[in-house]
């Protein structure tokens, strides 16, 4: 076996293999234990509510293919296989990097290896930094069309593997920014391109564009042409001698005010095109950054991006930045990140792997975006050696030559490789992300709508049993099965046994420290009760923060919290869904049970209002976590308690996402069912106390108490010992009734059954409240009980202690009733669970 093929095993990692064919790797799994696993989650997976359509994997090209692209045929042939091969991560999107570029007299190796973009001007011999004002875009002389070799070899090879193309900019040329270079400003917090050149820069974007879509027979279907601009990263330094020390790349600040200016004239310049490409923006760093940049804009400026992008550098407020692109209704990239994770250079160990796993999950689930690209997969190992870093999935060294060769200029790859193709080979374009309420796992229907995968990431240090529930499709055929393929310290991308669905389950035991994948095969469609809106039915709307319930003020016209009241029937709504789907971009409107008047925000204000407007309009979003926004559709503003408060009365209103949990509710369907059957105990020839209440029935259980009025039989039906069936009628809160039923035990109490109880020495047992009377005929009821007291010292060692007390009951003398205390030593535990 050659050395790229070797699988070096250690106590707890293997080392990758560099061989595209050993990518799924025939190893086989480890023996099952033979205690069960330390921990278990259940991941139900709810089809009815469906992400918008997965557009696919990507990857920006940029420094790696400006550098790979020159590299020997072996070299990089191996690297585009890598990322866009069937063996590799196939990825389907990618971002062509448009260089600005510097001016001729600066030098070009301030900037990190393979930064130095080149741009596709040429300037006229002499020119320098000082030069600004020569540049004639309608000059074919000052255009160099031969520009960007390496990146633009990544072009032609992966061209019938990409079905997405975006062209980006982290800087516009030098001679179109403030302080005349390309990796940012002087001071890197104000802003660098000139606005007297906004429009020259979005000439030059697009010009670029429409030569780079006939030169390579490509279609670009968006610009970006803004990067994390309104961020201090990019910023210029000047040595000693004039020439600059850094900054580290292309970069350009850019507030939101510039920002604005850019977008709109990248539109009028396509306006004029040949590429039929669109805009997107603003690519910010992290999601409350893009949130504030995405406030800022006007609605001119809204409506010239036709799609969103966000990093996820930083996680905060990725709720919120998923709801705004919900209200502005406009496809949502998460068009960056990258990272390292564990110590050190690692290329065996689980950590990067895990890392970047968790980050593609937790992505999914709260920012919902319809596609997910990588930054650099293939970062140069040099100098993440030297820190100690794992930034990339493939590592190569970034200076080979054309006399090097696979041996001489190695690639390596570490867990992120195997990890990610965990889910790029899995959840393919055209599949829809679902609702999961686990938050370490992701879930999708597929294309056909036959069948689904669920990628789980077990970050704890034990095995953890993860039972599919199956149950909230509409076929669950009977030799459905859930097949894992397993990546963690024993082998990548494990193929293991299917497991059979039964009972619309299926439980598959994954390793610590590992990634999963679960492909579900045999399941189709959408159970008709699985979504949680349903015709007819009402809800409560309670504040994850408050735990109140959302109701009318008292003037009627406005939002408050109350204490929860299940009789008060201004605390329900009708929750109508008005788009048709099972998307999570559907509108819904808020309808008050107790007036008709439907929820709504006018002047920024939460309101209830008569009529069906289109500022009544609400689309619902939720992680899986249980809880709910609404965000309303024309103004974009969520359901909010002002001030984050708890108290009753406090005032609802309409506020920009926050990603607080005052914004976030709790939907409860409290649509009755049906009622449990009730419970009489009488003595021959007496008539029963029938109970006033019954337990209602809803989608999540048995809870409550409702009202009931019993249709009592004669008097001759309680004359001899047996059971009697009563019917009646139980009220709801909106005043509809339901059958309700009692079932009447008619017999002679001739003894108790004896009552159990537990304590710890030293302790004071809880005694339970009823015990059970048996009948001379056999029947059995529950009985109201008195104890006596213990005497004292009783529970002081360990053993069985007997207490006696007094059963009563009704119409008849008492009976005499013990209970049995198991005393035993208090012993100590590690309640401590693993950490998920």
């Amino acid at each position: 076996m050659s050395s790229r093929h070797r699988l070096a095993r250690t106590a707890l990692a293997i080392t990758v293999p560099l061989a595209l064919g050993a990518g799924l790797m025939a190893v086989p799994p480890a023996a099952a234990a033979a205690d069960p696993p330390a921990s278990a989650v259940t991941v139900r997976i709810d089809p009815s509510y469906r992400q918008q359509e997965f557009e696919g994997w990507g990857t920006s090209l940029v420094w790696f293919a400006n550098i790979t692209g020159r590299y020997p045929e072996p070299i990089r042939q191996k690297l585009a296989a890598m990322l866009f091969g069937e063996d590799g991560l196939r990825l389907n999107i990618a971002r062509y990097n448009i260089g600005g570029g510097n001016a001729p007299d600066v030098r070009k190796d301030y900037m990190k290896t393979g930064a130095t973009m080149d741009g596709f001007w040429k300037a006229p011999e002499g020119t320098t930094r000082e030069d600004t004002d020569w540049w004639n875009p309608d000059d074919p002389d000052h255009w160099d069309w031969s520009a960007d070799p390496g990146q633009r070899w990544w072009v032609d090879r992966v061209k019938s593997k990409v079905t997405r193309w975006e062209a980006f900019s982290n800087s516009p040329p030098w001679f179109q920014t403030v302080s005349g270079y390309v990796s940012g400003g002087f001071d890197a917090n104000t802003d660098q391109i000139r606005a007297d050149r906004v429009d020259d820069f979005a000439t030059y974007l697009v010009k670029v564009t429409d030569q780079l879509e006939k030169k390579h027979r490509i279609r670009f279907d968006t610009i970006a042409p803004l990067n994390e601009p309104n961020t201090n990263y990019w910023g210029t330094q000047i040595g000693p001698g004039g020439q600059p020390t850094g900054g580290r790349q292309e970069g350009a600040h850019a507030g939101p005010e510039l920002q604005q200016k850019v977008v709109l004239a990248l539109r009028r310049a396509l306006e004029k095109a040949r590429t039929r490409a669109t805009i997107s923006a603003m690519d910010e760093t992290n999601p409350s950054t893009f949130v504030r940049n995405w406030n800022a804009y006007d609605s001119t400026a809204r409506a010239a991006v036709d799609q969103l992008n966000v990093h996820t550098y930083g996680t905060g407020m990725r709720t919120s930045a998923r709801d705004s692109a919900k209200a502005a209704d406009k496809p949502f990239w998460m068009s960056e990140v990258e990272g390292t994770w564990g110590t050190g250079t690692d290329f065996t160990g689980m950590e990067p792997g895990l890392g970047i796993a968790t980050r593609v999950v937790e992505d999914m689930r709260e920012l919902e975006p319809s596609a997910w690209v990588l930054w650099q997969p293939i970062e140069d190992s040099i100098p993440q050696a030297q820190a100690g870093k794992n930034w990339g999935s493939i590592h190569v060294p970034f200076n080979c030559t054309a006399e090097d060769t696979l041996e001489t200029c190695p690639v390596k790859a570490n867990t992120k490789f195997h990890t990610l193709r965990n889910f790029t080979h899995h959840i393919r374009p055209g599949d829809h992300f679902v609702k999961a309420d686990d938050p370490s796992s992701v879930a999708a229907v597929r294309k056909s709508g036959r069948g689904a995968t669920v990628v789980h990431v077990n970050n704890g240090t034990t095995p953890r049993a993860v039972t599919l529930d199956v149950s909230k499709f509409r076929r669950v055929a009977p030799g459905a099965t859930v097949t894992p393929v397993v990546t963690s310290a024993d082998g990548a991308l494990v193929r293991g046994t299917p497991v059979k669905v039964k009972n619309d389950s299926a439980t598959v035991t994954v390793p610590a420290k590992s990634v999963t994948t679960l492909l579900v095969d045999g399941v189709s469609g959408t159970a008709k009760d699985a979504a949680l809106v349903q015709p007819g039915h009402t809800y409560r709307l309670q504040g994850a923060q408050s735990g109140k319930s959302l109701a009318p003020s008292a003037g009627g016209d406005g939002i408050v919290v109350r204490t929860a009241d299940p009789a008060a029937r201004s605390q329900l709504w009708t929750v109508k869904q008005l788009t048709r789907g099972e998307g999570n971009r559907d509108r819904y409107a808020l309808v008050n049970a107790a007036d008709g008047k439907r929820l709504a925000v006018r002047d920024n204000e939460a309101v209830l209002e008569d009529g069906d407007t289109p500022s009544a309009q609400w689309i619902m979003s939720t992680t899986g976590d249980g809880t709910w926004t609404f965000v309303n559709a024309v103004t974009g503003r969520l359901l909010d308690v002002v001030g984050q408060s708890t108290a009753d009365g406090a005032r609802v209103s309409a506020h920009p996402p926050t990603s607080n949990a005052n914004q976030r509710w709790g939907v409860t369907d409290e649509t009755v069912l049906r009622t449990q059957p009730a419970k009489a105990f009488t003595v021959p020839g007496r008539a029963p106390e029938l109970p006033g209440t019954v337990t209602p029935v809803f989608r999540d259980g048995a809870r409550g108490a409702l009202p009931v009025q019993w249709t009592l039989p004669s008097d001759a039906r309680w004359r001899k010992p047996g059971t009697v069936r009563v019917e009646g009628r139980a009220t709801d809160a909106l005043g509809r009734t339901v059958p309700a039923e009692t079932v009447v035990t008619v017999d002679t109490i001739a003894s108790t059954l004896p009552a159990r109880a537990k304590t710890y020495t030293g302790g004071r047992p809880d005694l339970p409240a009823t015990v059970t009377g048996v009948g001379r005929h056999g029947g059995t009821a529950g009985l109201p009980v008195t104890w006596d007291a213990a005497p004292g010292g009783a529970f002081d060692g360990t053993g069985v202690v007997t207490l006696r007390g007094t059963a009563r009951v009704p119409g008849a003398d008492p009976v005499a009733a013990t209970v049995r205390v198991q005393v035993t030593a208090p012993r100590a535990t590690n309640a401590a669970r693993d950490a998920a």
